[in-house]
């Protein structure tokens, strides 16, 4: 009885390792979409700063966040 046991354990051991490793996947995953995110709010900034007008930036930004974040602000909307 104590062998069925112990073979539960390890088994629920290995099993709760594999899951950590998908939440590391999905934090790695999580990690880059918030990189690529900055990269284009900070491509946003510099655009701004180049002199482009709010219309041509806010289209080259939703272009770079297509697919990448909810809504058409990539993840983040700000007064105006």
């Amino acid at each position: 009885m104590t062998k069925t046991i112990a073979a539960l354990l390890i088994s629920a051991c290995f099993a709760a390792g594999a899951s950590a490793a998908e939440t590391d996947k999905e934090t790695k995953e999580d990690i880059a979409r918030h990189r690529a995110m900055a990269a284009a709010h900070e491509n946003a900034a510099k655009c701004r700063e180049s002199g482009k007008s709010e219309e041509i930036c806010l289209k080259e930004l939703q272009a770079a966040c297509k697919g990448l974040a909810i809504g058409k602000f990539c993840g983040m909307k700000h007064e105006h």
